[in-house]
């Protein structure tokens, strides 16, 4: 006996892609992703992929979307209730573990920024930026240290991105335990 597949609607196709996609574009940016790869991942034609996004670049985009929408909603839960320090802390504790658990969101992220060239995918990373930017400001702290949260945010992107968490180089434990400090 055969088991029936389940049918899936088009949103939920549609959403299977944009993760896939955003899988296949943290591991090889923009220009290196495979359309034909992220199709297989899904089990659908490439045709079809296409039918849903139109081109490969607004699958790119739809998946940076999803990317700084889900970063956005981590803020959010983990700020639930809270202002000023106490509100940074827990949205940076959560960020830091939500890319140390899922890498492939950091490395989404930083595909992002480096396809900032084209000004289409330039214009979809700072509307979503700027969203957490104006949802970190709601939380009751001055511009400066909104800035430096952004800016220790960076700099924990930079640190993960070299695999440093848990590092015995000093230069390495020097950079994280600052970035704990500035907390």
């Amino acid at each position: 006996m055969v088991a029936a597949t389940e049918r899936k609607t088009a949103e939920e196709r549609r959403e299977a892609v944009i993760d896939a996609a955003m899988t296949e574009f943290a591991r090889h940016g923009f220009e290196g992703a495979s359309t034909d790869a992220i199709a297989r991942r899904v089990g659908i034609s490439q045709p079809y992929l296409f039918r849903l996004f139109g081109t490969k670049k607004e699958l790119f985009m739809a998946s940076v979307e999803l990317c700084l929408a889900d970063t956005l909603e981590r803020f959010k839960e983990a700020s639930e209730g809270l202002t000023g320090e106490e509100a940074l802390r827990a949205m940076g504790e959560a960020y830091m573990d939500w890319i140390t658990a899922d890498p492939r969101r950091l490395r989404a992220q930083l595909q992002s920024y480096a396809a900032c060239d084209d000004p289409e995918i330039c214009a979809v990373v700072r509307r979503g930026f700027g969203r957490l930017v104006e949802y970190v400001e709601t939380k009751g702290v001055p511009p400066a240290r909104i800035s430096s949260f952004f800016a220790r945010g960076m700099m924990l992107n930079v640190i993960a991105a070299m695999s440093l968490l848990g590092a015995e180089e000093p230069w390495a434990k020097l950079l994280i335990e600052g970035c704990r400090e500035c907390a």
